[in-house]
């Protein structure tokens, strides 16, 4: 049964356009403190919200085509392991990184935190890009 990665794509795209908004130096040279602490706090919530998406797609992707009873009650890193030997992720202590960064943003709010989930969300998108890439591929 192939998987409507309708949403995936969607979040994939947006957190791309607004990671490529905060680092167009111009752009943002011409911004208040304000609205460039407003595009980066975009940032950390795309990257929230995707990540979000990635683990649940992995999880219904390993549940349809590998064994749903397996997947079932595993913890993030296994399901991760399980994702690298399916080929659908490349690297599972990144996604263990990615992971513990999205957990770092639910319970405190803090700049230094913040400043680290921002530069964390630049070496997800691309991970996240190509998990949506494989999905789509093997999506059968």
């Amino acid at each position: 049964m192939a998987l409507e990665l309708g949403s995936l794509q969607k979040a994939v795209s947006a957190l791309a356009g607004v990671l490529a908004k905060s680092d167009d130096r111009e752009f943002m040279s011409r911004q208040d403190e304000v609205t460039r602490n407003a595009i980066r706090s975009g940032v950390i919530l795309h990257f929230e919200f995707t990540y979000e998406l990635c683990w649940k797609f992995i999880k219904r992707w390993l549940e349809t085509n590998v064994s749903a009873t397996a997947i079932d009650g595993v913890t993030r890193r296994e399901l991760f392991r399980w994702a690298a030997e399916n080929r659908l992720i490349d690297d599972v202590e990144q996604w263990m990184r990615y992971h513990e960064a999205r957990n770092l943003t639910s319970h405190t709010y803090q700049a230094e935190i913040a400043e680290r989930v921002y530069a964390t969300a630049h070496d997800f998108a691309p991970d996240a890009a190509r998990l949506l890439a494989a999905l789509e591929k093997r999506n059968d």
